[in-house]
């Protein structure tokens, strides 16, 4: 028994002395660390002393000196961030660039703008010259407001219970969808290519727009509910009484009392009015009362007017003179297969493209919204922000296009995370919605059924992954190069691609 104890005895104390040991070696570790620091922060601080005397000392000479230590401004060490004089040398060399790019167009393909040749755009394709066509079909879907609205009003009435809703809101989305695609695959010749793609922009828009008011309704119907089990154990007197004394005492209460009964509730907000309201207004989100502006600024609005007739001119000028041009040019290079007459196409391509897009952009979500937002009091101006900073292409989608965005986020992301689903299924199932919408909108204008386009958008889900990489790895500088990358040399390749297969669909193979 005692030599058990006095071997126990004896490995403890081993341990304690490893430990020791240990605690010891650490000890001289942290002295050894703390040595090293002080000595550098003495050597640094010593350095700096030394150097001051030695400035001192060097201006009581005689010589007058004029150096001192310094880094080059281009050294990273200098600290120095001003650029701007670069910046505008490189817009003045774009600027030149693109004078020498329009010249050598005129030159080669002489002055191409022709404003009459623009009506044909709208005509049919048919040997008749059938201009009302789009009209017509435009002002059919006025059936769909109508009908959405009747619905509405039947389900406030609780005439319509249960999944029934659901189902007749899905049948008829998927009809707004299903009858440009029967109608343009059945009467072609019918409708010109910029008339299908008008008919196709504005439907996708109404079932996007149909969805929101559908869905808001809804949700207003659930509260409705819960807000009359509330009111049967309020008493109407003392709910008098309180507003009453609220009003004399000057409340922050009473004045929130009154903002609220000025509001509209549901099922008043049940209107053609309202409904039209929406449908015209520059927003895809539905709400029972918009924020609205007092008054109509005449001198922004006249502003914004201007814009638009100037620029889509340009754009209309620019497609005629630069843009066709450059993608008839890019047929035989794709039809023979030659990379590098297609690399090269690509980049002639991409810089009118490109300014062509950023026109587009300016005119569509600054110029032409904010005109209807004037008009119509439409107070939330907020249709993008500053996407050309974006670090990474997922920022870059979140922010240049705001209406769509927020429809997105509102009723599609945040529903199904609310089912208990992640956030990962959530944005891919916003990706796949965006990319079989994009693919619907180029698809049917032009009677090519691939996936181009969708493989296009879905090609965006690892880009994300990818720029977010680069962004935290060589920093936002380095991302951002990568949103501009992709938009500058994405869409041109798609552009001449989708030409390419669209001529040899549409016209004789003896003329290719």
């Amino acid at each position: 028994m005692s030599i058990g104890g006095s071997s126990g005895d004896e490995a403890n104390s081993s341990e304690n002395g490893i430990q020791i040991v240990k605690t010891g070696v650490q000890a001289q570790a942290d002295e050894s660390r703390f040595v090293r620091q002080l000595r550098r922060t003495k050597s640094v601080t010593r350095a700096e002393r030394i150097t001051e005397v030695e400035r001192k000392a060097r201006q009581s000479q005689p010589d007058k000196p004029i150096h001192r230590p310094r880094d080059s401004l281009f050294s990273w060490t200098s600290g120095f961030d001003r650029y701007e004089g670069f910046v505008n040398w490189g817009c003045l060399i774009l600027m030149l660039g693109g004078i020498r790019l329009f010249l050598e167009n005129v030159i080669k393909y002489g002055v191409r703008i022709n404003p009459v040749a623009w009506l044909l755009w709208v005509k049919s394709e048919h040997e008749d010259d059938y201009y009302f066509h789009t009209p017509l079909f435009l002002l059919a879907a006025n059936l769909h407001i109508i009908f959405a609205y009747y619905l509405e009003l039947q389900l406030a009435k609780e005439k319509i219970k249960g999944n029934m809703e659901f189902y007749i809101h899905a049948i008829h989305l998927g009809v707004i969808l299903l009858i440009p695609v029967v109608v343009l695959g059945i009467w072609t010749s019918m409708f010109s290519l910029l008339g299908r793609t008008i008919v196709c922009v504005v439907y996708t828009v109404m079932f996007l727009k149909l969805w929101s008011y559908a869905q808001v309704n809804h949700w207003c119907r659930s509260q409705r509910g819960w807000k009359k089990k509330l009111s049967r154990h309020q008493s109407f007197s003392f709910r008098k009484g309180v507003e009453k004394n609220n009003f004399h005492d000057g409340s922050d209460t009473a004045d929130s009392a009154a903002a609220t009964a000025a509001l509209t509730q549901y099922p008043d907000n049940l209107t053609l009015w309202d409904l039209y309201y929406f449908f015209v207004a520059p927003t895809l989100c539905y709400e029972l009362n918009f924020p609205r502006s007092q008054r109509i600024r005449k001198r922004f609005l006249l502003r914004r007017m201007l814009e638009v007739m100037v620029i889509t001119n340009i754009i209309l000028a620019m497609f005629q003179q630069w843009i066709i041009p450059s993608v008839k040019n890019s047929f035989q290079a794709f039809s023979d297969m030659d990379f590098i007459r297609c690399a090269e196409r690509l980049l002639k391509l991409s810089i009118p493209n490109h300014i062509v897009w950023l026109s587009w952009f300016y005119l569509c979500f600054h110029s032409f919204l904010n005109t209807l937002a004037e008009l119509l009091y439409f107070a939330d101006r907020d249709f993008y922000q500053d996407w050309w900073n974006a670090k990474d292409v997922g920022t870059f989608w979140r922010l240049w296009n705001l209406p769509v965005h927020k429809w997105a986020v509102r009723h599609v992301f945040v529903p199904i995370i609310h089912a208990k689903y992640s956030k990962l299924t959530a944005s891919l199932a916003v990706f796949v919605l965006s990319a079989a919408l994009h693919e619907y909108l180029v698809s049917i204008p032009l009677h090519m059924y691939k996936v181009g386009v969708f493989l296009g958008m879905m090609v965006q889900v690892p880009l994300v992954y990818i720029s977010t990489f680069v962004e935290s790895r060589f920093g936002p500088r380095w991302g951002n190069m990568i949103v501009w990358s992709s938009l500058i040399l994405g869409q041109p390749m798609g552009i001449m691609v989708y030409y390419h297969d669209y001529v040899v669909k549409t016209f004789d193979p003896s003329m290719l």
